[in-house]
């Protein structure tokens, strides 16, 4: 990196801890330290604070703390709801999900599909949008489950996802959808959506790595994904990550507490970081239609590679994020854009810029005042730069 400021502009990845989640983790890596699960008095202290965490992230997305179970990651939450309908209905060996969910969707369910299941992936338009016939003809009688996620991590595209659970519940298939992107973004009401899981990551919304949940609507058939002991009601096997789940509650406190301001707030700098680049840079082309979440932009210039784009702005201490995979030294284009039928010129040259709370407009104006060089400069060197 050759210069010592940072803009962080991607939120969607990952968030930096808020300074009020830090204090509330640190009693219970010194004072709080004993097992919940025990049963002596330096078990209470601990036990109480994860049933208080439950309260705050239950507030969060309008559920009973009931319907709260703490789990790793968004990865296992995801995983849990469809292994768990899957084992509670065994006769049921068929998912819908999506071509352009989260790679903890897609990836688990291609396993399923070794292990004998049947998946349907829906596709979706240049838009990144579903069609309602296309989910209504893809439920069987034997399907288990449908997992659509809420908001794309890629482009921010939504999913009307209040009507999809009510095409589900007409046909009597469980739904479940990814909504860690959504958390701390857009209001959340489980009540309203009519869904039977959720799933949400904290390390989204300011909290550590490491700590998720799935909600778990009442009365909603459930076949532990992790067994052992007695936690969470012997919904989810393991000694509960205490410091993080406290971690998860004040994320999610804050978050509630600020969601009109964050929404406006980044939603303003999208704007203002849309129409900059719109404006210097020729050719660039936003990916995903609307309704989307207001913090995220994924926009492709053709003639330049992603990869070598963002090497360019690290260098300039802006971190962003591609819609390509490096992996083993190639490049791998993003399944969602090859899903949304993006040209694969566009596609390998694509960006995406998150924004959150603690960005401001000296943050974009920076990337607008360092990209449009940056572009120049790999177009020049590219056989298939724009003319």
């Amino acid at each position: 990196m050759s210069t010592n400021r940072l803009v962080y502009l991607d939120n969607n990845a990952t968030t930096r801890i808020a300074p009020e989640v830090v204090e509330s983790m640190m009693p219970c890596l010194t004072d709080y330290w004993g097992n919940p699960s025990s049963a002596y008095s330096l078990a209470i202290k601990p036990a109480n604070l994860i049933e208080e965490a439950r309260e705050r992230v239950a507030r969060l997305i309008g559920s009973d703390k009931r319907n709260i179970v703490f789990t790793s990651c968004g990865t296992e939450s995801n995983n849990a709801a469809i292994q768990g309908a899957l084992t509670a209905n065994p006769m049921k060996r068929h998912v819908v999900t999506t071509a352009v969910e989260h790679s903890a969707n897609i990836k688990f369910c291609r396993h399923l599909e070794k292990c004998g299941y049947e998946v349907t992936l829906l596709p979706v338009d240049l838009d990144g949008a579903i069609d309602f016939c296309d989910l209504q003809s893809a439920i069987r009688q034997d399907t288990a489950i449908v997992s659509i996620m809420w908001a794309n991590n890629e482009t921010g595209v939504l999913f009307p996802i209040e009507e999809i659970a009510a095409i589900c519940r007409s046909n009597g298939v469980l739904f479940h959808t990814d909504a860690v992107q959504v958390a701390g973004k857009l209001p959340i009401d489980v009540q309203g959506l009519g869904v039977d899981y959720l799933s949400l990551s904290a390390h989204k919304l300011r909290a550590p790595k490491g700590i998720g949940l799935l909600y778990i609507k009442s009365g909603v058939v459930f076949s532990p994904y992790i067994m052992g002991g007695a936690q969470e009601r012997g919904l989810r096997g393991g000694t509960e990550n205490v410091a993080n789940i406290v971690a998860f509650g004040k994320a999610a406190e804050l978050a509630l507490s600020h969601i009109e301001i964050e929404n406006k707030q980044t939603r303003s700098l999208r704007d203002r970081l849309e129409k900059g680049v719109f404006q210097s840079i020729a050719g660039a082309v936003r990916n995903g239609g609307e309704p989307r979440l207001p913090n995220t932009s994924n926009i492709g210039f053709q003639g330049i590679e992603a990869e070598a784009a963002l090497l360019l702005l690290d260098r300039e201490g802006i971190c962003a994020s591609s819609g390509s995979a490096c992996t083993t030294g190639s490049i791998e284009p993003s399944h969602v854009l090859q899903a949304m039928g993006v040209p694969a010129a566009r596609s390998k040259g694509s960006l995406r810029f998150s924004l959150g709370i603690e960005n401001t407009e000296q943050d974009v104006d920076y990337l607008l005042d360092k990209l449009p060089a940056i572009v120049e400069r790999l177009r020049g060197a590219s056989p298939e730069a724009l003319a």
